[in-house]
């Protein structure tokens, strides 16, 4: 009987609400840790979670069998919990609405890793939303600056 095989690579970056710089720098590694826990328990493989204090990338191999939309709302929902349980936030912590997904091939995963292995050096030298305009124009994605997430210089 024949099996399915799959090879879907994911890159999510979704933000803090109003982009609060929330994620300490005290917790956020082993935030990050858990983060990628729930994205396995959620059925997927997480390659490698990192971020900077206001917003996170996510690396993920992506089950077909599930959505990136459920993905994505388990997760920020999950993660919003924990983060208040463990009291490493205020309770007005939440994600900002949206998400960023971006697919990768295989050849790309060695550099797509090291990108976000490195979000603290890179974030000195780019903004978020220089990265994020970036992004959505590398890939032509048709976007509207009021449909973006909220960033530091628009507020």
């Amino acid at each position: 009987m024949a099996d399915t095989f799959h090879q879907v690579y994911i890159q999510l970056i979704f933000a803090v609400k109003g982009r609060r710089s929330l994620l300490k720098k005290e917790f956020r590694q082993e935030f990050f840790k858990v983060m990628a826990s729930m994205i396995q328990e959620l059925g997927h493989k997480s390659i490698i979670v990192n971020g900077v204090a206001d917003h996170v990338h996510c690396l993920v191999g992506l089950n077909p069998d599930k959505t990136i939309s459920d993905l994505v709302e388990k997760l920020k929902t999950s993660s919003n919990h924990f983060l208040k349980d463990k009291k490493w936030s205020d309770a007005s912590f939440s994600w900002q609405r949206g998400y960023g997904v971006f697919s990768y091939s295989k050849s790309h995963m060695d550099r797509v890793y090291q990108y976000i292995l490195n979000q603290e050096s890179h974030h000195e030298k780019m903004s978020f939303k220089a990265e994020y305009t970036g992004l959505l124009k590398k890939f032509e994605i048709e976007f509207k600056d009021e449909y973006l997430f909220e960033f530091l210089d628009d507020v």
